[in-house]
């Protein structure tokens, strides 16, 4: 009588019989169990029939290790559990501290460690809503790449992060790449040459280093030469009792040599044969200045001319400008030989281009002897100047645009610039009356180091070829090598032992 009644209260379709309704399982399938069917007596009549539906199985699916489902708590360890067991835990908490770093770099949740139970109103994310509702990534309300600006945080962005997602994250915060540590500049020389007879005169250039690795030093009436890789000395010429070297220039290839001398004569040598090829006159007194663009030689005298000479033509020179007046006592060609800059005796710094014979600017703001000139071979137009004892600045121009970019005051009588190629950062010596020299950072001019170890003014100053070595002179006539500027490829200076021994030679 049940049995009918049930059977009254279906509601089937028309033409269906109760009997008709029976589960049917796929062959192959454990999980389901049978229905309407004795589990003993196996229906002869039964038909295995399959679907067009696949379902997988994601027992093999570690979900877990990607974050897609939340974890569920891990039981207290007991002193029970088998080994393997103690390795399934180590394996779970590897693949939670995964889990957790991956979430929160995908979906800014704001975890501080491995993920714990939480309840969904304790647990919240990093806009204030609960973890509850950005816990799938499926979710219709999340941009899970979405570009995030915190203008509210204390702590700016770390440019070292090694996350590509974002530098405020768990991940960031325990695998990224640590600072870098500031550069460590040895405060004393690696090498110190004796100099007898190194003038101590601020309008000389008596020191300039090949791109042969050759430094050319001017003591007395005679030239030297010092091989860099080999510490051999050569003496290249003797001018005599009634003349002395007052500027040496190396050309760009570095063969050959041009020598100014007190009388007002510029001499070109062949320094492999040590050989003079050239005599060129034109200055009525000493050519304290010499700067080569090319196969074009200038040179700035006390005459307060600067002569344009091209060694590939027989005339001793082929333009004058006149514009200063008082002693030339400075002059640079530009990265890209357009522009000359001349500093003189009169506190001025001029600005010439190769067919000018008047100067195309003129910068006033020096109150003493311009010497110490310095173009930037990391952009075009930038212009270093430092003036003399009444001056002590360091100043620095744009010639493209014709302004003022600013102002350093030093301290000490500015002797001498150099440009590093290497790195954006610069190097002045200076005199009256620390005799320091100083090394910094362009543009922020921040002091990267002072080092001290000359007894007189430092009025010498030249760099290596590959950019990294510096070589000072001054009047307590000692030369002087100083690392300084890491190299251009692996951003550290390194010296063969053999080629730069330590210790104190003379270089005659």
């Amino acid at each position: 009588m049940d049995s009918r009644n049930r059977r009254s209260r279906l509601n089937l379709p028309p033409g269906m019989s109760p009997s008709s309704l029976h589960l049917e399982t796929t062959a192959g399938s454990p999980g389901l169990s049978k229905a309407n069917s004795s589990p003993s007596t196996p229906s002869p009549s039964r038909t295995t029939t399959y679907s067009d539906r696949f379902i997988p199985s994601r027992t093999g699916s570690r979900l877990n290790g990607f974050a897609l489902i939340d974890k569920q708590p891990q039981p207290l360890p007991s002193p029970t559990r088998s080994a393997a067991e103690g390795r399934d835990d180590a394996s779970s908490s590897s693949a939670s501290a995964y889990s957790t770093l991956l979430r929160n770099e995908l979906f800014g949740e704001d975890v501080v460690g491995p993920a714990t139970p939480a309840t969904p109103e304790k647990s919240t994310g990093i806009y204030g809503g609960s973890r509850d509702s950005i816990k799938s990534p499926m979710s219709p309300s999340r941009n899970l790449f979405r570009f995030k600006n915190d203008h509210g945080g204390n702590s700016p962005s770390s440019p070292y992060s090694a996350s590509p997602v974002g530098s405020e994250g768990l991940l960031s915060s325990n695998v990224g790449t640590p600072p870098k540590p500031a550069r460590k500049i040895t405060r004393s020389p690696y090498k110190v040459l004796d100099a007898p007879a190194l003038q101590d005169d601020f309008y000389l250039n008596l020191v300039d280093w090949s791109s042969n690795n050759v430094l050319a030093v001017g003591l007395g009436t005679c030239v030297y030469l010092w091989s860099a890789c080999t510490s051999k000395v050569t003496k290249l010429c003797d001018l005599g009792v009634n003349d002395s070297v007052c500027s040496v220039g190396w050309t760009p290839q570095g063969t050959h040599l041009a020598v100014g001398t007190n009388i007002g004569e510029v001499q070109i040598w062949d320094t492999s044969r040590c050989k003079k090829v050239r005599t060129m006159g034109g200055h009525c007194t000493r050519a304290g200045a010499l700067a080569w663009s090319s196969y074009i030689l200038s040179s700035g005298s006390r005459d307060r001319n600067i002569l344009h000479r091209d060694i590939r033509v027989q005339d001793d020179f082929i333009r004058k400008l006149v514009g200063h007046k008082s002693e030339v006592c400075g002059l640079k060609w530009s990265y890209d030989d357009r522009e000359l800059a001349s500093g003189g005796n009169d506190n001025q710094l001029l600005v010439w281009n190769q067919q000018s014979s008047q100067p195309l600017l003129r910068f006033n703001e020096h109150t003493a002897a311009v010497k110490a000139i310095a173009w930037s071979p990391h952009q075009h137009g930038i212009l270093a100047s430092g003036g003399g004892t009444a001056d002590r600045c360091l100043r620095f121009w744009n010639t493209a645009t014709d302004t003022r970019l600013n102002c350093v005051d030093t301290g000490s009588q500015v002797c001498n610039l150099i440009w590093c190629k290497n790195v954006n950062e610069l190097v002045s010596t200076h005199g009256y009356s620390q005799n320091q020299i100083m090394v910094w950072r362009y543009p922020s001019m921040s002091k990267l180091a002072t080092l001290t170890g000359h007894t007189l003014r430092v009025l010498y100053l030249a760099i290596s070829p590959d950019g990294q070595t510096i070589v000072t002179g001054a009047g307590d006539e000692t030369l002087r090598f100083w690392s300084i500027f890491p190299s251009p490829k692996s951003q550290s200076a390194v010296h063969d032992s053999g080629l730069w021994s330590l210790g104190r030679t003379h270089i005659r």
